[in-house]
């Protein structure tokens, strides 16, 4: 269950970081993650990830930074292509920034992944990962199955409404994005 509490921490930390972004740049306040829990999926499973792919590159840090980088980069790509195909809406559009793919990635976040990428492995990991481990099963369960009700939630409204606005918790949300 371990691997379920870093999908879990990540995506919440994520979250932080999107509203934190959207704070300091004026960016769209609207949220890109579940209908219920605070959390943003694609940095979960870009840091377990990154995570385990840590150990080819852990001991030469410029090394972390490009397998984080590329990494996070190919989460995040095909997420947004997920996202689009499967539930019919896109979450983000980097079309207006230099070396992008597709609008789905760009040069300038993907950098930013792979800075990211060493305090993740270096810090935050080390930070967490005894705490995380130490939960206990009954607690994991629960969690898990309220995380699994919320995602197939969102998903539902997503395919049907297809507009990421359906997942906002307020109608000044839903306005102002």
């Amino acid at each position: 269950m371990v691997i379920f509490w870093n999908f879990t921490l990540y995506s919440f930390l994520g979250f932080l970081l999107e509203v934190a972004y959207a704070h300091a740049t004026g960016g769209r306040p609207n949220r890109k993650c579940l209908r219920v829990l605070p959390l943003c999926p694609v940095y979960g499973i870009g840091a377990c990830l990154i995570l385990f792919f840590s150990a080819l590159a852990k001991e030469y840090p410029p090394a972390l930074f490009f397998l984080g980088a590329f990494t996070a980069t190919a989460v995040e790509y095909l997420t947004a292509a997920f996202y689009e195909t499967v539930l019919g809406d896109s979450f983000w559009n980097y079309s207006d920034l230099p070396g992008n793919l597709h609008g789905r990635v760009c040069l300038p976040f993907s950098l930013a992944w792979g800075v990211l990428t060493l305090p993740l492995v270096y810090w935050l990991h080390p930070l967490f990962s005894a705490a995380l481990a130490a939960i206990p099963a009954p607690v994991s369960w629960t969690a898990l199955a309220a995380l699994a009700a919320d995602m197939l939630l969102s998903a539902a409204l997503l395919r049907r409404y297809g507009n990421i606005a359906c997942l906002c918790w307020s109608t000044h949300e839903k306005t102002a994005g």
